[in-house]
Formats: C-alpha cells, structure tokens, sequence
C-alpha cells in the first residue's frame, strides 16, 4: 500500500494552472445585470432583504452534504451582500470543529431537544427562511427521525433539499419525508426523477415540489494536455474518479478493467481521488481501500492505479478533472439520485462513463455519456476503450456534457434559490421593505 500512496502525491505540490472561479463568477453576475435587469429584478428587491438560515453538516466536516451548504449559501450571499447569513451546522456531541463564523448555533446531532433549541434559536433571530439539507443519515435518531422536532418547533417558512429519496423506503422513512414534506413549504429535488418519486411513493402535494440541479463550479474549459503536462502527466490517458470513498462505489470495477485497457493503451492510468468516506473509517478503518491495494497488487497495476488519500480542495480537483479523460463513476446503488462527483465532471465537459442510478441516468442522457453495466470490469474496458479510440464521440461527448452544465453553475442555482425563498416568503405574508 505504501507504494501505493507515494505514487499518489504526482502533482499535488506542483505550481499548476489554476481555475479564477470566483473572478468568472463576478464577470457571470456582472453580464447578468447589465443584460437584463428586468429578468432578475427579484434579485435587486431581495437585497438587503432575505436573510436565509441553512441546517446542514458544515466544513471542516469532511461531507458531500457539508460542502454543498457551504456553495450554496456562499453563492446566494453575492447577491445579498447586506443581508447576513446562517448556518445551524449538524455535529456529533464529541466533535470540536473550527467552525467559520457564519455557524451562528451548532445542533448536536443525537441530542434531541437540541433540535428544539436551534428552532428556538432561529424563531427568535431575523432569520426569514431556512433551508434544510436533507439525508436521512445526517440527523440523530432512527433515520433521521429528530429533523421532525425541529420542524414542528419551528414558526418560520422552510424548504428542503433532498439528497436522497429512496424509491423503496422503509416504514419509517417514508413516514419523515411525508411529515417533511407537510411541515416544509417546498421540497427540492435535482432532477425530474426525483421529483416522480415523491409523488408515486410519498403522495407530497405537486406544488410544494421544485427542481433545482446540483450546482457546478464555474469552470472554463482548458486544453486537458496543458493540466497534464503540469501534474506531469502528459504521456498518459488518464481515467478519474472522486469522492469519499467506501464500498458503494463500485471502484474495484475499474481497477479489474484495466489490463484489458492497457492492452490497448499501455500508458493509461487510474486515479482514484479522496480519502475513506469518515463515518466508513469510524467503523471499519481502511479495509476497503487495503481490499483494493491487494487487487492492485494481484493484478501488478501499482504503476496504472494512484490514490490521492485526501480531502481535495477545490482547486486540486479541478486540475485533476480539467486533466482527465474519461471520468468513471460506477457506483453500486441503483436509487441514488444525486451526484456531486459526476455534477463535477460534467461542469468541467469530461466525457463521463456511469451505471445507470436514477441521477446517472437522467443527466447523461442524448449524449452528453455513456452508461456502463453494474458491477462490470468488462463493460468499463470496452466502454473507454471506445472513448479513447473515437475522437470525435469523446470530443462530442465533452461539448454536450459542458453546454449542460452551464445551466447549473453555482451562479444560476443560487439565482434559483434565492427566487424560492423569495416566493415562499411572498405566500407566508413575510415582504420586507426594498432598499433604496
């Protein structure tokens, strides 16, 4: 393993080409109002106006949920620069986090009449709306179940964004997301799918479901051989995916299809970038990521497989994405519908390889990917040697995949989010005054 994860460190301290993401993101905000101001009028008259609270996990906590909070909220701030924003930040009782400020309260996440406290909390404060990050693993009791205390104590409007919404829940899980989905005044989902399933499994009322995409960074597209040469990476193909790890995502796969692609592409390489899911370290260590070494060492792919086992910051994985190929996620669960990682990928025009989970299966649709089988080394071999042999689909692939993610750009979803707030707070009697 150790040999492993010194092949891992390629490129990670190397002066690279950087992504200005916050510079494109004011030029977007810029073009936007001097182009049509009366298109994004709401914008203007909600300055100085709506002052949102958000209930999630938070960073420093190593959690796709957390850093999706984090976007949001930082994203819908630029277009309320006077109004002050909140965060209630999920946490276990144990947990010490250095929190940045915008973390006004901190809900301690098995202790149900916290939950109550931070409803108080919010009751009590000019906070006009909130929104609520929703996993059913993120909240304390069985399911999740004490999100429902804090709902219920809450007297301000609230919509939630489901990261998940199981096709088959169990009892209890069906029961919460249909007293959420009576207590919020909107439940967000990512995709049309999403919105389906809410109607066929938990009868929610039509009109309190809204679909807002997972939001991307706003990157430019860059040549991939310049990212390379900088990671010195320049002779290889190179094969990507990112995330927390843990054994749902199917990683494996890739790894046993390899020497089947480095027949046809001797230099080609895997990169598997993140460190173990936390909560999955908690309760079994890295037995996962020890089970793909030894398969990496079976098959003798210690020179064609790379673990980055970290945490990226945004701006490495960037880079790592504008460099690769074929981005891979072959995840096990065919109910997931949502995808921050193949959001990613897409937002930065990879051409992007997938088993078809419901979110997988609507956002790589007329062309913009390929979907691959469950749990098939052979599928993936055959798929990106495809890829990688046809230029024009892969460059096709890369066009189509981009131009759809533009929609979702971190600066559109928070436009969205904040016309939802705007107009649920117009129908709960709650309009403050315009600035000047």
């Amino acid at each position: 393993m150790s040999s492993c994860m010194s092949e891992t460190e390629v490129g990670v301290n190397q002066d690279v080409i950087s992504v200005p993401e916050e510079f494109a993101l004011r030029d977007e905000v810029r073009w936007l109002k001097s182009e049509d101001r009366d298109l994004f009028s709401f914008i203007r008259a909600s300055m100085n106006k709506i002052e949102p609270a958000y209930l999630s996990t938070y960073p420093p906590s190593e959690c796709g949920i957390a850093t999706f909070c984090k976007d949001v909220a930082t994203s819908v701030a630029k277009y309320t620069p006077f109004s002050k924003p909140s965060v209630i930040a999920v946490k276990r009782e144990n947990e010490i986090e250095p929190y940045e400020r915008v973390v006004r309260f901190q809900l301690l996440k098995e202790d149900r009449q916290s939950y109550i406290d931070a409803a108080h909390y919010v009751n009590d404060s000019s906070i006009d709306i909130v929104s609520v990050q929703h996993e059913y693993g993120i909240f304390g009791g069985p399911d999740g179940e004490y999100i429902l205390d804090f709902l219920q104590a809450l007297k301000k409007p609230a919509v939630a964004t489901l990261h998940t919404v199981l096709h088959s829940p169990s009892p209890n899980q069906k029961r919460i997301t249909q007293e959420m989905g009576k207590l919020c005044d909107v439940m967000v989902v990512m995709v049309k799918t999403g919105r389906q399933i809410l109607l066929d499994s938990y009868d929610v009322d039509p009109a309190k479901i809204t679909i807002i995409p997972h939001g991307v960074p706003n990157v430019h597209r860059v040549s991939a051989m310049k990212v390379k040469r900088a990671l010195g990476l320049a002779e290889n193909q190179i094969l990507a995916t990112f995330g927390l790890i843990n054994r749902g995502k199917g990683i494996e796969n890739v790894i046993k299809a390899m020497p089947k692609i480095l027949e046809k592409y001797p230099n080609a390489i895997y990169l598997v970038l993140g460190e173990t899911h936390p909560g999955v370290r908690k309760h079994e260590g890295e037995s996962y990521r020890n089970m793909l070494a030894e398969i990496i060492a079976e098959l003798g792919l210690e020179n064609n497989v790379r673990f980055n086992n970290r945490f990226l910051k945004l701006n490495e994985l960037v880079r790592y994405l504008c460099a690769t190929d074929v981005y891979v996620t072959p995840y096990l669960n065919k109910d997931q519908i949502s995808s921050g990682t193949l959001a990613y990928a897409l937002g930065c025009g990879k051409a992007t390889l997938s088993t078809p989970y419901l979110y997988a299966e609507e956002v790589l649709a007329d062309g913009r990917g390929i979907l691959i089988d469950f749990d098939s080394p052979d599928s993936i071999a055959k798929t990106v040697i495809r890829v990688l042999d046809d230029k024009e689909l892969k460059e096709s692939m890369e066009t189509a995949a981009y131009r759809y993610a533009r929609r979702a750009a971190w600066f559109n979803v928070a436009i969205s989010y904040l016309d939802l707030f705007d107009r649920v707070l117009r129908r709960s009697g709650v309009v403050k005054q315009e600035p000047a």
